[in-house]
């Protein structure tokens, strides 16, 4: 059986980067994907945003990963010529009931140190957005968007650059820890072993690490339950020049509008608990997606918005529950193989991925 010194399962954002912080540190290291392109199910299926920090609990991992993740991959997309800008946020309060929510956020947000916000009266944020309706919005400057494909190329050039490797249609089946090793089962029954593995694979980690033959590691694998988020495109340019956000909702940060680096706009995403990963967009979810938008851009055209595409969020609990922070687990001795696995990495998962991927990175090389 081949052995390999470190493995990552999972060719998506937080797997790439976790596999550039180990190859920067002189380490080798292998990426396995499932699918035959990189970065094809959560990275690929998100508003593209860099946010700034603002809706997490102070000293959660979530605030202080996005924080530090923000200016990571700022300078990340600068040095690496990843398509980005940083066209600033504004979050709305649509009546004068949501005043005291919003300015609890802003003082969350300052408290995180998300970045010189600013609460604005409905003159101030209308003469930014003149079609915008609101009663008073947080101003976040330093919230940007990016090309988060590009993202991941830069991420896999920048690995293999430094002798790394990354696998595609590469499915691993079975995990099993073994005195000396974690052992790795392909689906084609090919086996591979490594002293350090890091499970970064999305919706599959959870699966994986529940059938693992050590019972001590079962046993901290948290539930996953899947929250799906609809995207609807607008089919002509809009008017605005920022990101535009409603108060969060349970499960989610509210149908907000989001532009992608050429000006076109999406929204979305709702939040839709499913049973399984299905990616299809019900065209008559729309229907709420209209009633959502108008409160904050009343002269929302009718029949102006198309089903775009859907991502699925694993949540950590179920409809209802509290919002969960991420969860990274690291099982082993100074002298034993070494796990590190990545559960309920949802938003603000893209803008933390060079965090979370060198604090991978910290765990293997201690």
């Amino acid at each position: 059986m081949e052995q390999v010194e470190n493995i990552v399962i999972g060719a998506g954002a937080i797997g790439l980067a976790s596999a550039y912080a180990l190859a920067i540190r002189g380490q080798d290291v292998l990426v396995l994907e499932q699918h035959t392109n990189i970065g094809t199910e959560i990275s690929a299926r998100s508003s593209e945003v860099i946010h700034a920090g603002i809706y997490y609990p102070s000293r959660s991992l979530k605030a202080k990963a996005c924080v530090a993740g923000k200016a990571k991959l700022y300078r990340f997309c600068r040095e690496h010529a990843v398509p980005h800008k940083a066209i600033g946020k504004l979050i709305l309060a649509t009546s004068e009931a949501q005043l005291p929510q919003l300015k609890a956020l802003k003082a969350q947000g300052d408290k995180n140190g998300a970045g010189n916000l600013q609460l604005l009266s409905a003159r101030e944020a209308k003469a930014m957005e003149p079609q915008l309706q609101c009663h008073s919005a947080i101003y976040s400057p330093t919230t940007g968007i990016f090309d988060s494909h590009a993202l991941l190329l830069a991420l896999q050039g920048a690995l293999e650059a430094r002798g790394g490797q990354v696998v595609l249609d590469t499915a691993v089946k079975k995990l099993s820890r073994e005195s000396d090793h974690y052992q790795l089962t392909m689906r084609d029954g090919y086996q591979l072993g490594t002293k350090n593995l890091i499970v970064a694979a999305g919706l599959h980690s959870h699966q994986l690490l529940c059938k693992i033959n050590d019972k001590s590691i079962r046993q901290l694998v948290p539930n996953q339950f899947l929250a799906k988020g609809n995207y609807f495109s607008l089919d002509h340019k809009p008017p605005f020049s920022h990101l535009i956000y409603p108060l969060p909702e349970p499960g989610g940060l509210g149908t907000h509008l989001t532009l992608d680096l050429e000006g076109n706009a999406r929204f979305g995403p709702d939040v839709e608990w499913v049973e399984k990963i299905d990616y299809t967009v019900d065209k008559k979810r729309g229907e709420k997606f209209y009633k959502s938008v108008r409160l904050y851009w009343p002269e929302l055209p009718a029949e102006s918005l198309k089903p775009d595409y859907a991502g699925i969020r694993p949540k950590l609990t179920a409809k209802g529950g509290p919002t969960e922070d991420f969860k990274v687990f690291h099982w082993g001795e100074s002298q034993e193989p070494q796990l590190v696995a990545f559960f309920g990495i949802e938003s603000p998962g893209l803008t933390s991925c060079l965090y979370l991927g060198e604090m991978a990175a910290d765990c293997i090389c201690r």
